[in-house]
């Protein structure tokens, strides 16, 4: 888990073939437990369902990025030919 997350504690029952899904990922990844198991499970599908927050120094790397841009390329401006190209429409 991240260094700053808040753990949950919760008492789950699980059925057989989840448990041998856990028991894997377990196996796989050198876990300790099932509990990490279950995040790491979390961490590898999660996105398709929640997406993550973002953390600041993710935020600040694309703002950096962004700014980077556009002080190089502030005056350039593309018609709708060049996006339609880019594009592939």
């Amino acid at each position: 888990m991240g260094n700053m997350e808040k753990e949950i504690s919760a008492r789950i029952r699980l059925n057989n073939y989840t448990n041998k899904v856990l028991s894997v990922i377990k196996a796989k990844y050198e876990l300790n437990d099932k509990s990490q198991a279950i995040n790491k499970f979390a961490e590898i599908y999660g996105d398709e369902i929640v997406e993550k927050e973002a953390n600041d120094e993710y935020v600040k790397k694309i703002i950096e990025i962004t700014n980077k841009h556009l002080e190089r390329h502030k005056h350039r401006k593309m018609n709708f030919e060049e996006l339609d190209k880019l594009c592939e429409v």
